[in-house]
């Protein structure tokens, strides 16, 4: 049996992140697992730019921001193995994996840390009535046909679905010569962030369709054309709004679920909303030594994000196998009050923060010109004014830890106040 200090499931930007900060932090044996053939996860097909304003102070793409991460890995001398999949972890940390090098392994962790990603939500998880033809996508799939292996998707497009990978690939499409028809989305707000609607959507003359989805798919052997029809308050498709779109290809970009079958089979505990684990301030689970940080845990926006918070887990990977995190018995509770969906982390115990508390959280609808109210045991500790909120653009609150010490608080709680647009 293989034995590590930690543990790094995905080379992704989360997993590079993590195993840097972690040996930056004293931990000596570290181990990444990849299941692709290269470091950097989905970062290599994102060709596009807009990343690394926040860490790097600079504006990178996609493969630019995952460069620096594998270079300082390398120079570190961090050990991975690629096009290695991950079968099984216990709750006891032993990790089951295989590959075609070393075949069938064992690997015994002190810590592991979990930084799987996410997946699309593919065309099954919809319900479109239709026949099956070919022509039918996930955004991300086109992305990687298009920028990693050079293949175009076709000619006419339609995507449904407003997220960002979905708004990018609307600009990528166009570049390439394809002609996109429409944006669908079932909400009426969309799933992205507002740039990319700018710069993706109105900068090319790309009608966004708010509150429409597709209620069709034509064609027998390939897509001949997509119905779009627009919905009710209840997501219903309206009856006589039907709309007849000519297309080669339809590109579903309907959310991302956090990958976590491993986390499942190690006892890892999961959030119901964010379909990922429930973590502590350390990005520690429910299970002692196993940590969890990135889009497995809740999906991000931007990319500088997950690598803040994969830092924070590689950096407690490393402290808990140093015996450095205090085991407290009193624990803070976050919860989402009303317009939040969601807050990150699930508890807290202040002992183990530095200076600040972060919380990261995201609305359940549009608002204007609200406040964010932060409340400790129903005392008021902070509010945020905010002229726009969306789902599509998660939150980030800072909370210095000299107002929540030494003052025994259960329940820190964030709600949404004024009007509702």
């Amino acid at each position: 049996m293989l034995n590590y200090d930690i543990v790094v499931i995905g080379g992704g930007p989360a997993g590079l992140a993590a195993a840097i900060e972690a040996k930056k932090n004293g931990a000596d044996s570290i181990l990444i697992i990849e299941r692709d053939k290269e470091l950097g996860g989905i970062l290599q097909q994102c060709i596009h730019n807009g990343f690394g304003l926040h860490v790097f102070k600079e504006e990178l793409t996609g493969p630019g921001y995952a460069e620096k991460f594998i270079d300082e890995l390398k120079s570190l001398n961090i050990e991975y193995k690629l096009d290695t999949m991950v079968l099984d972890i216990t709750e006891d940390k032993i990790i089951s994996a295989i590959n075609s090098k070393d075949g069938f392994m064992e690997i015994k962790s002190e810590a592991i840390v979990l930084a799987m990603g996410c997946r699309e939500r593919p065309r099954g998880a919809l319900s479109i009535p239709g026949t099956r033809p070919a022509g039918v996508y996930t955004a991300g799939t086109a992305q990687r046909f298009i920028n990693m292996e050079g293949y175009m998707v076709g000619k006419k497009v339609v995507i449904l679905g407003s997220g960002d990978i979905g708004l990018i690939m609307a600009r990528r499409l166009t570049l390439e010569g394809a002609e996109v028809q429409a944006v669908a989305e079932l909400m009426s707000y969309s799933g992205g962030l507002t740039r990319n609607i700018v710069q993706c959507l109105d900068d090319f003359d790309i009608p966004l369709l708010l509150s429409h989805t597709v209620v069709d798919i034509k064609g027998k052997d390939r897509v001949e054309g997509v119905v779009i029809a627009k919905v009710d308050e209840n997501k219903k498709p309206i009856p006589g709004t039907e709309k007849l779109y000519d297309c080669d290809t339809l590109l579903l970009s309907v959310g991302l679920i956090p990958e976590n079958e491993l986390s499942k089979s190690a006892g890892v505990e999961l959030d119901p909303i964010t379909n990922g684990p429930k973590v502590n301030e350390s990005m520690e689970t429910n299970i002692k030594g196993i940590f969890a940080c990135g889009n497995v845990v809740h999906v991000h926006d931007l990319v500088d994000y997950v690598t803040e918070e994969s830092m924070r887990a590689g950096k407690n990977a490393a402290k808990f196998i140093k015996k450095e995190i205090t085991r407290d018995n009193h624990v803070i509770n976050t919860k989402a009050k009303k317009g939040i969906r969601y807050i990150i982390p699930h508890k807290i115990r202040v002992e183990n923060l530095d200076n600040t508390l972060d919380m990261f959280m995201r609305v359940s609808d549009v608002y204007k010109d609200v406040k964010l109210v932060i409340k400790a045991d129903g005392e008021t500790i902070k509010e945020m004014k905010k002229k726009h909120l969306a789902p599509g653009e998660m939150e980030r609150i800072k909370i210095p830890v000299i107002n929540i010490k030494d003052k025994n608080i259960s329940n820190i709680t964030v709600e949404v106040q004024g009007e509702e647009n």
